[in-house]
């Protein structure tokens, strides 16, 4: 509440000031009425010292106990996820429901890129969260040791958990694996490979599509950066075996939905409007989201182009809701992830910014969003590089 109170008072003084500057520049148009000017400078600061300042303070005080209460109202969980760890850093969530049980993964080592860090998860069960243990890190049959990147979990209508993660030096380089679990992400497979030139999803979910081919956005950084759509569908929907992840011929991949000449855009989050209409969201180095359209379920894509929102070259994730609103949670800003946002989109042209996660000094970034089955949206994402933070949100309380 001291944030609120501290924003409160620093735009009444704004607002003191600037209605001075004003009130100055307006006396000052006619030199010859300074005697008057001067009685009515004095006259005109009496009055908004003791009349209209009182007014505004009082109005900035009932509007920012306002946004808190609304904050309070759409917030229900807010915790951390683990309080002490094996790792001294943490980065890049995502989160998952399966059968009432949440999972969550993200990577964890010394540091993002060193040789140590592997792919963590919790679950959380009526119990609450559990320790965090490694699933999967960059070991190879050689002994030799690279770093595991961005996991990616997602559960299909009718087929097992899925985990998407990368290995390799660097995201030039990496190379896509995926692991399964029956068990609610109790114990996993074994690695296995992605068909070479699949990458799987980059960083935000895949979301699946009404014949169950799964629709994944991807990126690669080996020659700029260049964003495009991979959609896989198996044989055989209703009987899944998971060997055919590795099967090149249920893969398919677009062309480059961007040039790096006029965007550098990664990490595509999807959004399905309609039975054929289909939009993805990018990171970009430009200051901006951009965005790219489907017509055709995702075959060919429209140029891409930048929206309103800024974005500080920092991962985002979205949903569709139940309710056929759109959720974005983000980065605001162009500078820096110092801020984490939570906006919605519905009937109009624009996002609008409803919810205000995080904003202090330090690194809140990388959001992974789902709407569990009670309605309710889960939100993970990075706390500092320290920890891995999950909110949970009612959308209902939304207005927009």
């Amino acid at each position: 509440m001291r944030s609120y109170l501290d924003r409160a008072v620093m735009a009444c003084r704004a607002i003191e000031v600037l209605m001075m500057l004003v009130y100055d520049r307006l006396t000052h148009l006619n030199c010859s009425l300074m005697a008057t000017q001067r009685l009515n400078h004095r006259f005109a600061s009496s009055i908004l010292r003791h009349h209209l300042y009182p007014k505004i303070k009082l109005l900035l005080f009932i509007m920012t106990f306002a946004s808190a209460a609304n904050a309070q109202s759409l917030i229900k969980i807010n915790e951390f996820i683990y309080q002490h760890a094996p790792f001294r850093s943490a980065h890049a969530s995502t989160i998952v429901e399966v059968d009432g049980i949440l999972v969550a993964a993200w990577f964890g080592g010394t540091a993002e890129g060193e040789n140590d860090v592997g792919i963590w998860s919790s679950r959380h069960d009526h119990n609450g969260w559990s320790a965090p243990v490694e699933i999967a890190n960059g070991l190879q049959d050689n002994s030799a040791r690279f770093p595991s990147w961005n996991p990616v979990l997602f559960k299909p209508s009718t087929g097992p958990l899925l985990l998407f993660y990368k290995v390799g030096e660097n995201p030039r380089t990496w190379w896509g694996l995926v692991k399964v679990s029956n068990d609610r992400g109790q114990t996993w497979s074994q690695a296995l490979h992605l068909p070479s030139e699949i990458l799987g999803p980059i960083r935000a979910k895949p979301v699946e599509l009404q014949d169950g081919t799964l629709l994944v956005g991807s990126s690669t950084e080996h020659d700029g950066w260049v964003s495009h759509v991979e959609r896989f569908k198996p044989p055989h929907v209703d009987n899944w075996n998971f060997k055919v992840l590795v099967d090149s011929d249920a893969w398919w991949r677009s062309r480059p939905l961007n040039s790096s000449a006029t965007f550098d855009a990664i990490q595509p989050t999807i959004l399905v409007h309609g039975l054929n209409k289909i939009q993805v969201l990018c990171r970009s180095r430009q200051g901006v989201i951009t965005e790219a359209w489907s017509f055709d379920g995702g075959a060919t894509w429209e140029q891409m182009r930048a929206t309103e929102l800024a974005n500080p070259s920092a991962g985002i994730d979205a949903l569709r809701l139940h309710d056929d609103r759109f959720l974005l949670v983000h980065n605001p800003s162009s500078r820096d992830r110092s801020q984490l946002a939570v906006s919605v989109f519905q009937d109009t042209d624009t996002w609008q910014q409803v919810l205000l996660l995080e904003n202090d000094i330090g690194e809140y970034s990388y959001p992974a969003a789902i709407q569990t089955a009670d309605n309710m949206v889960h939100i993970t994402y990075t706390w500092r590089r320290e920890r891995i933070k999950h909110v949970v949100i009612d959308p209902s309380q939304i207005n927009n």
